[in-house]
């Protein structure tokens, strides 16, 4: 491992941190925080420049189990002020993915943290998604996970974070397959009694948190405005883990088999991962998962109320 770079983006790799990087809840420092970038006028200017048709716009319930109430909408034009206004004063979620591939200062962004990951950790990464969070004092994000792996940047705000096994009783096989298949949403239903099992993480500027790919986490904030950074991207163990569990799902479908997930390139993950990426190209498996319709509207002049459409 590299020695100590003063301008890393992460400050406090070990080699111990390195080895066990996405194989355990991580945390690390970072100064991302005080860049000028995540002022009030930077993330304005960011909202200015997000194209409205990409900009994930929700709002929830209070209730951490009714993850149904979770409700997409619509802010067409409203101006970048108008819709941080809007998240300041309503209970709104704000998901810009992908800013990297609109804002060459968030594509330089992920160059740097990249760069810093692969230096420490010698591992090669791709498809970097870097995804701007902007949200609401006391907004929540239900019980969920994701099908890539997953690092989480508090730059402004506070948030608590639980950290879930990826195993039963917290999640099954077949629930990591349904959102790897694409026939749900990354939601799916939480007891309270699973906190017992989790990790618990209090986010605070300048605090980056990583954990197992597909691992279940929920997220709530502080009584203030929040700003993250979401930065999702895959490795070639990433990659593989996806597809085996993709071909675990169509075999399970398809042929009824009770297929076991494993993670590593034995000769049985080898034939999955062909078998995965063969049925792709002949789109054998169809995008059934349910895609949230608009629900509400946002307006100018009345910054944090929910509109019917």
């Amino acid at each position: 491992m590299p020695s100590p770079d003063s301008t890393a983006v992460i400050a406090d790799w070990t080699p111990g941190k390195a080895e066990a990087f996405g194989k355990t809840v991580l945390r690390f420092r970072h100064g991302l925080h005080e860049r000028p970038m995540f002022s009030d006028e930077g993330l304005i200017e960011v909202l200015d420049r997000y194209p409205r048709d990409k900009l994930g716009v929700f709002t929830m319930g209070e209730d951490p189990v009714a993850w149904r109430s979770w409700r997409r909408g619509l802010a067409d034009g409203l101006s970048g002020e108008a819709l941080f206004e809007a998240v300041q004063r309503g209970r709104i979620w704000l998901n810009l993915r992908e800013v990297n591939a609109v804002l060459e200062s968030y594509a330089g962004l992920a160059r740097e943290i990249f760069g810093d990951i692969e230096a420490a950790t010698g591992t090669r990464t791709f498809r970097h998604d870097v995804g701007l969070l902007i949200s609401s004092p006391d907004a929540q994000v239900f019980y969920h996970l994701d099908a890539c792996p997953v690092t989480l940047w508090q730059i402004r705000g506070e948030k608590r974070m639980w950290c879930y096994p990826r195993q039963a009783p917290f999640v099954s096989d077949e629930e990591i397959e349904r959102i790897v298949l694409r026939e749900s949403a990354e939601q799916f239903p939480y007891e309270p009694a699973f906190d017992a099992g989790a990790e618990v993480v209090d986010m605070t500027p300048g605090l980056m948190v990583s954990w197992p790919q597909n691992a279940p986490h929920r997220l709530v904030n502080g009584p203030m405005l929040n700003v993250s950074l979401s930065i999702e991207y895959l490795t070639p163990a990433a990659t593989m883990r996806a597809n085996v569990i993709y071909a675990n799902g169509l075999l399970r479908r398809r042929l009824g088999a009770r297929p076991r997930l494993s993670d590593g390139y034995s000769a049985t993950n080898l034939a999955k991962f062909g078998l995965a990426r063969t049925a792709k190209a002949l789109k054998l498996q169809k995008d059934t998962g349910a895609r949230l319709e608009p629900a509400f509207r946002l307006e100018p002049g009345r910054p944090g109320e929910l509109l019917g459409l």
